[in-house]
């Protein structure tokens, strides 16, 4: 049977977007916020609203929360994954090599496969704690960025790993290659990320995002681009590359973040040439310092030889 709740919109969340306000009233995802709005499910003073809607002072909200026992539209399917890779695996947390083209867990705007689907489809038995859909991430990689994920399988490790994040001391590592020469080739980009206000899925710098921080080293001039080494303080959806494309130097293959379509062609990328070659944590329960590497899948290791041969 579904549940009708009623409440007034507190202070604390007025001008937020639906979807965010609720999961952080009702405590629920914000995945499962998005469906139950796109579901006709909130009303706002009589009228519904969509996920993406602000919610204003002095309004009533009624949100209609589905039946518990009924099945989730993102339950999530155990499904094998063809070149996941397990890099560590204990008791307490297990890192995978992420390939391009899986989320890390279902979501109301993804069908395709996942990361907790693809270990449920392998014999693991990961955490329990975070959202039904959520349960055991404690740090994501956008389905179209490869590379390195750690996912939690005790319910020690969870509140743990989660903690280490928060607190910003694990190591997360990426390289990219970025249009153009980033000058200066070292340095930090400190600039607020949130919600871009005219597209659904993108993200952009804005005075009233959340405060991000990218460190950033370059590694390689090529003729028309150059590899960069990101060290990430933050981690915000689609930082590096909401960053880099505000410097004007957006990842090679990134259409959404300005790339240009014609070196993206050349290379023959089909995504963001994004990936997470580094990660490092201390172990919830050892204590010992834990790292692990990756090589750079093979689209991404073509595109870097076509932009260093001399005749690119």
């Amino acid at each position: 049977m579904n549940t009708v709740r009623t409440f007034p919109v507190p202070d604390g969340v007025v001008g937020e977007r639906v979807d965010a306000a609720l999961a952080r009233v009702l405590g629920i995802s914000r995945s499962v916020a998005a469906q139950i709005a796109d579901d006709g499910g909130v009303l706002v003073n009589g009228r519904p609203v969509g996920k993406g809607d602000r919610l204003v002072s002095d309004a009533m909200v009624e949100v209609t929360l589905p039946d518990p026992n009924a099945p989730s539209p993102l339950a999530v399917k155990p499904e094998p994954v063809a070149g996941m890779k397990i890099m560590y695996d204990d008791d307490d947390v297990v890192v995978i090599d992420k390939p391009v083209g899986v989320a890390a867990h279902p979501a109301v705007s993804w069908e395709g496969p996942t990361v907790v689907g693809a270990l449920a489809a392998a014999g693991y038995r990961i955490s329990t704690s975070g959202a039904a859909e959520r349960q055991g991430i404690v740090h994501r990689l956008d389905a179209g960025t490869s590379g390195l994920m750690v996912v939690a399988k005790s319910e020690y490790a969870y509140s743990v790993m989660k903690r280490a994040f928060r607190e910003r001391t694990v190591e997360k590592v990426y390289h990219t290659l970025v249009q153009g020469h980033p000058e200066p080739t070292r340095g930090t980009i400190d600039a607020p990320i949130g919600r871009h206000p005219k597209s659904e899925f993108k993200f952009a710098v804005m005075p009233e995002g959340k405060r991000s921080i990218t460190h950033y080293e370059v590694l390689e001039m090529l003729p028309a681009a150059s590899l960069v080494e990101v060290h990430l303080e933050t981690g915000r959806t689609h930082q590096i590359r909401v960053h880099f494309s505000a410097m004007r130097h957006p990842c090679v293959g990134d259409l959404m973040y300005g790339a240009d379509p014609k070196l993206t062609k050349k290379v023959g990328l089909t995504r963001q040439w994004l990936h997470a070659v580094r990660l490092g944590f201390t172990h919830p329960s050892s204590g010992q310092w834990i790292q692990v590497e990756s090589e750079y899948p093979d689209d991404l290791a073509h595109a870097l030889d076509v932009l260093r041969s001399p005749y690119a």
